[in-house]
């Protein structure tokens, strides 16, 4: 299991980072990708490799896997990552604005599951997606971040079924993750039925699992990852 090869985008920091050093403690060999130079260092400190990449564009995408291919000649893991978003009222929302999170939340995904899909085969390998709760439930004025994420789902259970067997592919929709941007009060804690927001650890945990040998039965699944959150009723009393 110490040759097995794990790519994962949006990995400079937050969410991705916690996934690449997750997956690192597990025995994988990195490959990250991120537009964001700052993924280098991370990739260092983990000992992987690093490709400064927007995985919402083709030709990055494809060059990315073809170095993959050359250097490390196998896929055991792909972790699709990369998110960004836009908070806008719809009637100032632009059609640049709108695609360019289509495609960095969901077109990247059908990218690099394209690029990659000889290698994953052949290792079995496993592809897993980061989702949001916000794919069942929506704040104000996330127009494309919230229909990114839902059409994320649809394609990750459509991976499922169509490079199963041998590739299987599985959705992660976390909730409140703190990824130290802002500060949070004892209320934000409370109002989880877990007793706390959640944290980056949290969902690398649970992305070292699905990439891994116990849950090989499980494919075309989604897993929410929100303290419980999305369970709860919330009343406003008078």
């Amino acid at each position: 299991m110490t040759d097995r090869v794990a790519m994962v985008s949006g990995a400079a920091r937050g969410i991705g980072a916690a996934i690449a050093e997750r997956l690192a403690q597990d025995g994988f060999r990195l490959v990250l990708l991120d537009r964001d130079p700052a993924g280098a260092a991370t990739a260092e400190r983990l000992g992987g490799r690093f490709f400064l990449a927007d995985v919402g564009d083709e030709a990055a995408v494809i060059a990315a896997a073809s170095s993959l291919r050359a250097r490390e000649g196998r896929l055991d893991a792909l972790v699709s990552n990369a998110g960004t978003g836009v908070r806008k009222p719809l009637a100032t929302l632009t059609l640049a604005e709108w695609n360019a999170v289509l495609a960095t939340n969901l077109t990247a995904t059908f990218l690099l599951a394209r690029a990659t899909e000889d290698l994953l085969r052949w290792a079995r390998g496993a592809i897993v997606t980061i989702a949001s709760t916000r794919a069942r439930m929506s704040e104000p004025d996330t127009f494309p971040y919230s229909a990114s994420k839902g059409g994320l789902v649809a394609l990750t259970h459509a991976l499922a079924i169509s490079l199963g067997p041998e590739v299987r592919a599985n959705c992660v929709l976390p909730g409140w993750i703190d990824t130290g941007v802002g500060r949070l009060s004892e209320a934000d804690h409370a109002q989880h039925p877990a007793g706390r927001v959640g944290t980056p650890a949290d969902v690398a945990a649970l992305v070292s699992w699905l990439v891994g040998p116990e849950s090989g039965f499980v494919t075309g699944a989604e897993f929410v990852v929100d303290g419980g959150m999305t369970r709860k009723m919330i009343y406003v009393e008078d």
